[in-house]
């Protein structure tokens, strides 16, 4: 929980689309960015989860939080669009490092202490953690940038990343049977994979995961409210608390069939939607909503995922659903690009049908 909590401890976060933004990038160019970002991601996945499943689950989160942090550094050193996307290329990779690797860990942790039912709440809580942390983030945020501006907002973004990665040295991996390794990945992978019910609730999660790629847009819209940029973080803020407690709601949801996941994935895609014709500060309120509303999906989705896979290759197979989110993400940028905030509304929706569906079917 500290991890998770201390891993988005970055002031940066709420602030980057901004600086990229004020460094000369425009609109368009900014879902360029971002579509690297994810199209990196989608490569490393796969490898990432391998890495972590035949070598040291810890090792790969610890080269997770450096490769941020080389990131991070870039960006502050030489802010310009070439430094945003080579950077962003660095952190796509850090990103497939800790994608998959920490659930399955921390579900193996669980498991090895005759406690694997409880992962939905404890994934839950972890997710909700790194939200609710986003309330000292902005307000550090906000301090920074009044004081030294982007680059101090940097280079203590890059403190924070290294001081997460060596958290994670202190992580325990539990022991796994040197026989199970005998088993070649790719097939151990492939035959999991085809298995109905668990190829159902990858693709909920991929298509539900990928929608939060929404959140990279959120410090824009706050702006797009009148807000001036010292202020983006705080606004933001009501939409992650949101966030926080609709993870900690989906952690609860122990089987999430039936008709309640589609209805608050709706219930998402309606918010997002009625966000564009409310006032300012109303819009934002119901933008909270939605995010929550979504969340609390994601984390279920997420939840039953990790208790359909069987085998070794946990976090390799997780990384597969990892590979649909940054595929996932792409479409939220490309509905960003489309139709902005209407556009992700409309996404949403499209995307309860096979979520809903996902999550019904059983093993």
């Amino acid at each position: 929980m500290c991890w998770a909590a201390l891993s988005e401890l970055v002031p940066l976060y709420p602030l980057y689309a901004l600086l990229f933004l004020d460094t000369g990038v425009s609109a368009a160019q900014l879902s360029l960015l971002f579509g690297l970002w994810s199209v990196t991601g989608l490569l490393a996945e796969v490898p990432a989860g391998l890495l972590a499943d035949r070598w040291s689950r810890r090792g790969v989160l610890v080269l997770s939080g450096v490769l941020q942090a080389a990131a991070f550094a870039l960006w502050t050193a030489v802010p310009s669009p070439p430094a945003f996307a080579v950077g962003l290329v660095v952190w796509g990779i850090g990103g497939a490092c800790s994608s998959g690797t920490a659930e399955a860990l921390v579900h193996d942790g669980l498991a090895e202490r005759g406690a694997a039912d409880r992962f939905g709440r404890v994934h839950g809580w972890m997710t909700a953690a790194e939200l609710l942390v986003q309330v000292p983030t902005a307000l550090l945020a906000t301090g920074l940038h009044a004081l030294g501006g982007y680059r101090l907002v940097g280079w203590v973004s890059v403190a924070a990343c290294l001081a997460a990665a060596l958290l994670a040295l202190r992580f325990p991996e539990p022991a796994r049977d040197d026989g199970e390794e005998e088993v070649p990945p790719r097939r151990e992978v492939v035959a999991v994979l085809r298995r109905p019910a668990l190829l159902a609730v990858v693709a909920a999660v991929a298509l539900v995961g990928g929608l939060d790629g929404m959140e990279e847009y959120f410090p824009v819209l706050a702006a797009g409210y009148g807000l001036p940029t010292a202020a983006v973080p705080l606004a933001v803020l009501v939409v992650s608390l949101a966030g926080a407690a609709g993870a900690a709601a989906g952690g609860r949801m122990r089987r999430p069939g039936g008709r309640l996941p589609a209805v608050l994935l709706a219930g998402a895609g309606a918010g997002l939607l009625g966000s564009v014709v409310l006032p300012a500060p109303v819009a934002l309120v119901v933008l909270a909503g939605a995010y929550g509303l979504h969340l609390a999906v994601l984390v279920a989705a997420e939840a039953e995922l990790q208790r359909r896979i069987t085998g070794p290759y946990r976090a390799t197979v997780t990384s597969v659903a990892g590979v649909g989110v940054e595929l996932g993400s792409l479409l939220v940028f490309l509905a960003w690009a489309v139709g902005g905030p209407s556009g992700l509304g409309l996404l949403v929706l499209a995307v309860v049908p096979v979520a809903a569906g996902g999550l019904r079917s059983r093993t």
